[in-house]
């Protein structure tokens, strides 16, 4: 049981870990937008959704294989102790 709970937490850790940009990257562009937005009284429904789109995009492309990495390896160690998890 306890390997169990160890998987869940490399899990919920390695989500956290890569989520964590794209969605720190979006609030600073969201809040940026919004204070241009504010200073300047332009109130454009889409001036704060497409920057945070490309930044996100960006992100991902740029960290994507770092990203895949990561979450391929986790799958690899999950499956090499997949006997021992299921206790056999």
């Amino acid at each position: 049981m306890h390997q169990l709970s160890n998987v869940i937490q490399q899990a919920l850790i390695l989500v956290l870990v890569v989520s964590g940009p794209p969605i720190l990257l979006s609030l600073v562009i969201g809040f940026v937008v919004s204070v241009f937005q504010a200073a300047t009284q332009i109130q454009e429904q889409t001036l704060s959704f497409a920057p945070k789109l490309v930044v996100i995009f960006g992100v991902l492309a740029l960290g994507g294989p770092w990203m895949g990495s990561m979450l391929l390896r986790f799958t690899f160690n999950i499956f090499d102790r997949f006997p021992v998890l299921i206790g056999h």
